[in-house]
């Protein structure tokens, strides 16, 4: 069981966590990992769907490990009246709740926003949806390809010949739990000078269109539709990864800062480029990438990418490797910023999961446990948040209100 926090910036919050797979979890955690209190609220006999989801070592997740660390696992019925009667008292005791369910699913429960602002006027309520709580699309379910791909980001997302692209990450799921966070904090820190609670709504699209604000700036500015550009970025040449002799190099020349193309030429032993009018700024760079690149490859292959950094940071021209995700979790730096913390999980063994990355000087924030089992903590919060007693806990128990049992592996 996760020590409960007693330092960050959030401690003293406690956050119910509504919430399954990865939107939902990135928020709690995110607030998790700066010292709120977050008890996860799972469904019995399975819980969090991704407890199921791979990788799976002897039936635990390495996936639901990850976003999960540090959290109190509860199991209530929802669906019984019973056990929302029993949830209804727990939010009287908690700040913030965060759900991510399809628009309407915990207002059918009788549990939505209006409800439970009702039992707890200063609830600070977050709902994370595929399409947010108004508009057309408002009903729809929708997981992280869908949005990427309504939102725009898979049309801007790979090689200019080839078919679109999801990024390697899950950027509709992980853009959703952070700007959650944002909303989160920013309702907490309202509610200190109105003492209310309010509902906070995140839509998946709606932060999709958000983290493209370059994309939708250019195209309203210039009426030309955004391509796929590789790893080159739209208007400054060169910003991208180039092969080397053994693997990739990414250069990003600033926009403005005198002798950098100059000296990047001579460095590729193409002195004749500096003065070339094609290419004498970023501008015409970028006009002319296709006539470009070639010859700046060209140069790149000849030599290590490790040859090219230390060549490279010698100007302090903006460069590094492109790594690998071992190559990356390698890195001195990484290492030195803490960035990859061994978490020991009871099947799993020592794990290294990676930390937040805001640091704060008075009150660090950090990983602080392993995920839990599913309803691992049902007791413990129970006795906590609402003083109910041993006989109490054991007929909530026997009755199936509450579980505590770890869920079966095959869903069926």
């Amino acid at each position: 069981m996760p020590a409960l926090p007693t330092s960050g910036p959030l401690a003293g919050l406690r956050v119910l966590d509504l919430t399954w797979v990865l939107s939902g979890p990135f928020c709690t955690m995110t607030l998790g990992d700066l010292g709120a209190d977050v008890i996860k609220v799972e469904r019995p006999p399975y819980g969090d769907v991704s407890r199921t989801t791979g990788p799976l070592v002897d039936g635990e997740s390495g996936y639901f490990f990850s976003v999960n660390r540090g959290k109190r696992s509860i199991s209530v019925d929802l669906k019984s009246e019973e056990g929302r009667a029993l949830f209804r008292d727990l939010v009287r005791e908690v700040d913030i709740l965060v759900e991510n369910f399809t628009p309407g699913a915990m207002a059918g429960l009788g549990l939505g926003y209006d409800a439970l602002s009702e039992v707890n006027p200063a609830l600070i309520y977050c709902a994370i949806s595929g399409y947010g709580q108004t508009g057309p699309l408002s009903s729809l379910p929708a997981l992280d390809v869908i949005v990427q791909g309504a939102g725009g980001v898979m049309s801007i997302t790979g090689e200019p010949d080839g078919p679109p692209v999801r990024p390697g990450l899950s950027l509709g799921d992980i853009a959703a739990g952070l700007y959650g966070a944002v909303g989160v904090l920013s309702a907490v820190h309202e509610r200190e000078r109105s003492g209310k609670g309010q509902f906070v709504d995140i839509s998946m699209l709606d932060c999709q269109l958000a983290i493209l604000e370059n994309a939708f700036m250019r195209y309203h500015v210039t009426g030309k539709v955004p391509e796929k550009l590789g790893t080159r970025h739209p208007t400054a040449v060169p910003f991208q990864a180039f092969p080397t002799a053994d693997g990739y190099i990414v250069v990003a020349l600033a926009w403005g800062v005198p002798n950098q193309w100059a000296l990047l030429c001579a460095e590729l032993g193409v002195p004749e480029l500096i003065d070339d009018p094609r290419f004498a700024t970023s501008t015409a760079r970028s006009e002319h990438h296709a006539e470009l690149e070639p010859l700046l490859a060209a140069g790149f292959k000849q030599r290590t990418t490790e040859e090219w950094v230390e060549s490279l940071q010698r100007y302090e021209m903006p460069c590094g490797p492109l790594n690998t995700i071992p190559e990356a979790a390698a890195s001195p730096q990484v290492q030195a910023r803490e960035m990859l913390v061994p978490v020991t999980h009871h099947t799993l063994g020592a794990v290294p999961l990676t930390n937040t990355p805001v640091k704060l000087s008075r009150t660090p924030g950090g990983i602080r446990g392993s995920s839990p089992d599913m309803g691992q903590d049902t007791r413990d919060v129970l006795r906590e948040l609402l003083q109910l007693d041993e006989p109490a806990v054991t007929g909530l128990l026997e009755r199936g209100v509450v579980s505590e049992e770890r869920p079966p592996v095959d869903l069926g």
